[in-house]
């Protein structure tokens, strides 16, 4: 017993410290590797898994090369075990099913020789029958009440049903390791998807045991993705693009029927997060049945979530209401959440793979999608409602136009909503519509400028909560500079916009930022650069900041930076130069320095 806890100890001190546990490697591993060769006998079984555990978990933690001579050791004990007769009570099978998975993630692509060792006595685990005992539900014979562990008992109508967890446990174990292998080997594992993809689809459906069914719904994006790698790579043994579509449609089909069944609202939000990932490995072979029968899912999806929050409502109301169940109902409805946050990136994903074609199903998921802007609703709804819009707008340009009258009176108003996730997205929505709607945005452009300019203004604007929204307002405003000149003020506005750069929050709305000042900067925008060339000591310090931060600008926007810096070196009078550079940090100029020199 001591030495069990002492193994238990050891590995958990390797799996916290990681590469620091390098330097007592050499010290540790050889009492392990005994204990693993020598610990054989029946009353040593425990101490023999838990070696296991522990030589597989500090593997893990020094990594690849400190372990690898080790390894084909450890490999070879684990291989000729795996050949053995063992009780079926004996824990070996589950540890070193455990095992395997860790020294696999440890070894990589280096672990595919053993694979064919691991994968017959796994995929028997993962296809394990529920050893099931059915009485009805009135009956005394008390299969619930002889308090024994190894039963579970669930009741469905007038059955009631008891399982051996023992079997349910290796079974849920078994499925968590295939999603792992398919995960770690990627393209490596493609041999086995022809067996794994048949045991894992059908148990979506394994209402005995939660475990399973989650990692069997894992699973399926990394099966989806270790074809396509595999196809790409020229590994798939001759198969070609037919199978991709042919799992896809294996798979996909599956998850929709399941998410249809699913009675864990957890589970639920797992399966749309799967299946948006694999509908973005799969792009366009998914046929125009299957966006159907998502769509249609997604309309009954929101439905029920609807509904389970009214009786929530409805909960919160009663007398004997406490904090426990208070507790309890915060967390339901956190979960109701993170659903509608993956029905917006389904149908983010599906918006960007059939751009306008998509339109016609969208414009019959709006009438679900509107009362989403509602105040009555949750910021995270909005948030997502304005996304959904958002994408459409970017994704289907000119064909998205018709809809800008029902949506932007949302957006332009959800500027200044409290909740700076919600403004992120407003703002966001609006640099879109000004960059696509054209004429039809052009009335609305005034009004855009207020709304962006309480976001820019805002006395705590730059703070951590609201810097995204404040990025975003400030690239929606370049871009209503960009293309709406006509519109505005803009010996007003463009130095205005200036003076807000560099943004440094939102790395992706940085970089559109920078190269869009950097093109301006290029074809000598009068406005920007001002009367007289007033500006330019503003324009030369954000490029000095862009140019000492980190990822502000793409490489191609940090070497058109840095040629428009020393054409001003070559250009400019010395002394205007000189004035130019003694307004910046001293760090700023010792790193433009450096750079114009070199």
């Amino acid at each position: 017993m001591v030495q069990e806890g002492a193994l238990t100890a050891l590995a958990s001190v390797a799996d916290s410290s990681q590469e620091h546990f390098q330097k007592y490697y050499d010290a540790v591993m050889p009492y392990l590797k005994t204990i693993l060769v020598n610990a054989n006998d029946k009353a040593n079984c425990m101490l023999r898994a838990k070696s296991m555990e522990c030589i597989s978990l500090v593997g893990m933690a020094v990594g690849k090369d400190k372990f690898r001579d080790d390894a084909k050791q450890v490999m070879d004990v684990l291989m000729s075990l795996q050949g053995s007769q063992m009780e079926s009570d004996d824990p070996t099978t589950s540890y070193m099913l455990q095992a395997w998975a860790r020294l696999c993630k440890c070894l990589g692509q280096d672990f595919l020789p053993y694979m064919s060792v691991v994968m017959p006595p796994l995929l028997q685990s993962a296809q394990l029958k529920p050893d099931v005992t059915i009485t009805s539900a009135d009956s005394d014979n008390d299969i619930d009440d002889t308090d024994d562990e190894s039963m579970e008992t669930i009741t469905l109508g007038d059955k009631r049903i008891g399982i051996k967890t023992s079997v349910l446990e290796e079974k849920a174990t078994a499925c968590n390791m295939l999603c792992c292998y398919a995960d770690e080997l990627k393209e490596g594992f493609f041999p086995w998807i022809d067996q794994v993809a048949p045991t894992l689809v059908p148990l979506l459906k394994f209402y005995f045991h939660e475990e399973v069914r989650k990692a069997a719904v894992s699973a399926m994006p990394e099966l989806l993705r270790s074809a396509k790698l595999a196809v790409e790579k020229g590994l798939a043994q001759g198969r070609n693009d037919s199978y991709i579509k042919q799992l896809s449609d294996y798979i996909i089909p599956a998850l929709v029927e399941a998410l249809h069944k699913e009675p864990d609202t957890e589970i639920c939000a797992s399966m749309l997060d799967a299946l948006n990932e694999c509908l973005q490995i799969s792009g366009t072979f998914v046929d125009e049945n299957q966006v159907r029968s998502i769509v249609d899912e997604i309309k009954l999806v929101i439905t029920a979530s609807s509904s389970r929050k009214r009786e929530r409502a409805e909960r919160a109301k009663v007398e004997d209401f406490d904090a426990e169940e208070s507790e309890l109902i915060k967390e339901e409805n956190e979960q109701e959440e993170d659903v509608f946050d993956q029905v917006g990136e389904i149908l983010g994903t599906l918006i960007k793979t059939f751009k306008a074609s998509f339109l016609p199903l969208f414009e019959e998921l709006s009438s679900y999608l509107t009362p989403m802007w509602g105040k009555d609703k949750t910021a995270e709804e909005r948030r997502i409602a304005i996304c959904i819009f958002d994408d459409v707008a970017e994704q289907c340009r000119e064909a998205a136009l018709k809809y800008y009258d029902t949506y932007l009176p949302f957006l332009l108003e959800a500027c200044n909503d409290e909740n700076s996730d919600v403004r992120q997205a407003a703002v966001y929505g609006l640099g879109v519509c000004a960059e696509f709607g054209g004429s039809v945005f052009k009335s609305l452009v005034r009004e855009a400028l207020s709304r962006l300019n309480v976001v820019i203004r805002h006395p705590n604007a730059k703070q951590a909560d609201n810097v995204m929204a404040y990025d975003n307002a400030v690239s929606a405003l370049g871009k209503i500079c960009q293309f709406h000149r006509d519109s505005i003020d803009s010996a007003q506005v463009v130095p205005a916009w200036l003076n807000c750069l560099p943004i440094t929050g939102d790395l992706i709305e940085a970089k559109v930022v920078h190269e869009q000042l950097c093109s301006m900067v290029e074809r000598s925008d009068m406005e920007l650069l001002g009367p007289n060339n007033q500006y330019l000591p503003k324009i030369v310090s954000v490029f000095a900041e862009v140019l000492c931060g980190k990822d502000l600008a793409t490489e191609q926007t940090l070497s058109r930076m840095v040629n428009l810096l020393r054409h001003l070196q070559q250009t400019l009078p010395p002394a205007t130069l000189a004035s130019t550079l003694s307004l910046l940090h001293p760090q700023q100029q010792l790193a433009l320095q450096s750079i114009l020199s070199s």
